[in-house]
């Protein structure tokens, strides 16, 4: 190889692990005259080790793929960022690069095997776009308006329309999730983690109709 910086190495027992390291080591300095970061390598648990941002957990059919911690609350970090309250931006332009990042990141971490953990990161995805919406009705009376427009009972939508409650509160709150359900998201174009993940499962099929760039 041309360049390699970052190996794993996999055997059943820490004895045969500090043997393989002694081993690999020297191969490495000797036969292909690389040197090795003594600091950096190191004998962990599977269950701890990562590999280019992924990570392995156990099952009863065997080992498989997960996103490491460190790479997930990066993710985290950006989609808060990108769905922040201050941010003045119009719904379209802040799903659009909202769309750009889910797609090219679950694009990266397509191998990953935890749906589940995808869905429950929608639900807070889900929670902060609900926020940035409440956000831009400002006033009482246009959340009045707009709730009663999603279907909301008039005195319903007077109440929580004209509360003082705290954004995430409200974000949170079942009326504003029957106002804006799943189906609204999927209305307006958001790419939610989970669907793209379960697009990136067919091959056989392209993973999205409209081209767009990819940015990880």
């Amino acid at each position: 190889m041309r360049y390699a910086d970052d190996i794993r190495v996999f055997v059943k027992s820490k004895r045969a692990a500090q043997r393989v390291l002694v081993q690999a080591s020297k191969v490495l300095e000797s036969d292909l005259r690389l040197r090795v970061n003594r600091e950096k390598s190191v004998i962990n648990p599977a269950s701890v080790a990562t590999l280019l941002g992924f990570g392995f957990y156990f099952t009863k059919t065997g080992v498989k793929i997960k996103i490491a911690a460190k790479a997930f609350t990066r993710m985290k970090q950006r989609i808060k960022k990108l769905t922040s309250r201050k941010w003045s931006v119009s719904m379209e332009y802040r799903i659009e690069q909202l769309n750009r990042y889910v797609r090219g990141w679950m694009g990266y971490f397509r191998l990953s095997q935890t749906p589940k953990k995808f869905a429950e990161t929608d639900k807070w995805f889900r929670r902060r776009m609900r926020q940035v919406l409440w956000k831009q009705w400002k006033k009482p009376r246009t959340r009045v308006a707009n709730l009663r427009r999603l279907g909301i009972r008039p005195d319903l939508a007077y109440q929580w329309g004209m509360s003082s409650r705290a954004y995430w509160r409200i974000a949170g709150s079942p009326v504003l999730q029957r106002a804006l359900p799943n189906q609204y998201w999927v209305d307006v174009d958001l790419i939610l983690f989970r669907d793209a993940w379960d697009r990136f499962q067919r091959p056989s099929e392209p993973p999205y109709a409209r081209p767009a760039r990819t940015v990880v």
